[in-house]
């Protein structure tokens, strides 16, 4: 071998080998930074009116995780497509106005609030839950769905939620949220409210929730309870009941005086239902469980709204769909142990004039 070749074939064996030790480099680096969660915050900024505030740009917020400040790597200010699970009460004490204005609220939601690209389900509870439909983008099979439905029975709030959020994970956007509407107190769950909170905490759906705290609606059927009727009767003999006046037709029915709210504590109460039987357990004195409802939302970023009378139910939902509609995303990423323990977040606009909801921590699962 002349001395020029041997030179050559040198070069070229330290050439692989620095080559080789580059690629090693390199799959370490690609592997640390697949190995990095990515945490995912959506804000909602508010000014002192509770207007929401736009036009923000990254460098206007800062996050801490566990107290230490994170550098923020995504960010997002435009309206981005939500996978929205439906999440609804149909239990005995919804029966009449209440579910009336409930389906009115929804319709409005699903066919004027909600873009084309942004996917459904739909979620309800009595005894029970059960999935009416699943992930769609068609609005108008949601809407059948709802119009299905007739409410009775008792209130599985939680076990409803706790079905839903896995559900809701699957959802192919970015965005995944819940919306619950409820008017009253859970009866019937087998999981706890705790084991629920757990849950959402562990999970990225934003969480909201509608508590209907009103007693605005016709007393449920039962001995010698019937509903006041709102026009003449065909025969005295059949009288036809109407669960809603004819709009713009409305005589204000003659209704028994309200009872005292009775306060029932965090978790629920009311008799169980007689197995294999449906329940005839009516909660129409149980006040709405506004803390429940809070400890349900407030961790993931959502909130609890609760309205007064059955007229402010679209309102309401707008508000809501409005807020999905003008959200920031912030996306951080997480080098912590996946210790199964809670590790909080907040999020803060610099100039501090502003309010910030966002969620409050994860569960770094192992």
């Amino acid at each position: 071998m002349t001395r020029r070749s041997a030179v050559t074939t040198i070069a070229f064996v330290v050439a692989v080998a620095v080559t080789g030790i580059a690629q090693q480099q390199d799959a370490q680096v690609f592997r640390f930074k697949t190995g990095v969660e990515l945490i995912n915050v959506t804000a909602t900024v508010t000014d002192g009116s509770g207007r929401f505030v736009s036009g923000l740009k990254k460098e206007d917020f800062r996050l801490w995780e566990d107290g230490r400040e994170q550098e923020i790597t995504h960010f997002n200010a435009e309206r981005v497509p939500v996978s929205l699970g439906l999440v609804v009460d149909t239990s005995q004490s919804m029966d009449g106005e209440k579910w009336m204005a409930a389906r009115r609220a929804l319709n409005r939601f699903l066919f004027e609030l909600l873009d084309p690209q942004d996917e459904v389900f739909l979620y309800r509870f009595d005894n029970q839950p059960e999935l009416i439909e699943g992930w769609t983008t068609d609005k108008e099979v949601i809407a059948r769905g709802i119009n299905r439905i007739r409410p009775t029975g008792a209130t599985s709030m939680y076990d409803a939620v706790s079905e839903a959020i896995p559900l809701a994970q699957s959802g192919r956007h970015r965005k995944k949220a819940l919306l619950l509407i409820s008017d009253g107190n859970d009866t019937n769950s087998r999981i706890t409210l705790q084991e629920l909170k757990q849950q959402i905490r562990q999970s990225e759906v934003l969480v909201y929730a509608i508590g209907i705290d009103t007693q605005d609606t016709f007393p449920p059927f039962g001995p010698g309870i019937r509903r006041p009727t709102m026009r003449p009767q065909r025969s005295p003999q059949f009288p036809i009941p109407q669960p809603f006046p004819t709009p713009g037709r409305r005589t204000p029915p003659t209704m028994p005086p309200r009872r005292p709210p009775v306060v029932i504590p965090p978790g629920g109460g009311g008799p169980a239902p007689t197995p294999g039987r449906p329940s005839t357990y009516r909660r129409g004195a149980d006040p709405v469980n506004v803390a429940a409802l809070r400890d349900i939302t407030d961790d993931s970023g959502g909130r609890t709204e609760i309205v007064r009378t059955i007229r402010d139910l679209e309102p309401a939902t707008s508000g809501i769909a409005d807020e999905l509609s003008k959200q920031y995303y912030l996306g951080y990423p997480s080098q912590g142990k996946k210790d199964g323990e809670w590790h909080t977040i907040r999020v803060d606009v610099r100039s501090g004039r502003y309010l910030v909801r966002a969620r409050r921590g994860y569960v770094a699962t192992p």
